[in-house]
C-alpha cells in the first residue's frame, strides 16, 4: 500500500481517534523510524494511537507531557511480530522515546531520551 506521506503510511493513519478534531500533524522524523521499522521486518505496521488532541489524551490517560500531544509518538504493533522484538529493533534507530508494552510497542522523536516497560 502506499501512502501520502511516505512510502508506506498515510497521513490519516496519524489522525487524533477522538472523532472531532482531525489532528493529524506529524513529525518527519517519528514517519522516518516507522518506515525503517516497516522495511526491516518486511511487515505491515499498524498505528493504534499517533496524533492526540487535549481532549483525546485525557480522556485515554495520557500523559499531561505526551508525544502524541505533538505528532511525535506512535503506538504501534507490528504484524506477526512480538513487541518485545519490535522494541528491540525500534532501540537501534535511537528514538528519543520507547516504550515497551505487552501488546504494543511505543516510538517517539522527542528530543532527549525516555525508556518504560509495563
Amino acid at each position: 500500500m502506499a501512502g501520502d506521506i511516505s512510502t508506506h503510511f498515510s497521513r490519516i493513519e496519524f489522525r487524533c481517534k477522538c472523532g472531532n478534531c482531525e489532528f493529524d500533524t506529524v513529525d518527519a522524523g517519528l514517519v522516518a523510524m516507522l518506515e525503517k521499522i516497516r522495511t526491516h521486518f518486511q511487515r505491515p505496521v499498524t498505528i493504534n494511537s499517533a496524533c492526540r488532541c487535549a481532549r483525546h489524551n485525557a480522556q485515554v490517560g495520557g500523559s499531561a507531557r505526551s508525544q502524541h500531544l505533538y505528532g511525535r509518538a506512535a503506538d504501534i504493533r507490528v504484524s506477526n511480530v512480538e513487541p518485545s522484538a519490535v522494541a528491540d529493533f525500534a532501540e537501534t534507530l535511537n528514538p528519543g522515546g520507547l516504550g515497551r508494552y505487552s501488546t504494543f510497542t511505543h516510538i517517539d522523536s522527542r528530543n532527549g531520551r525516555a525508556r518504560w516497560k509495563t
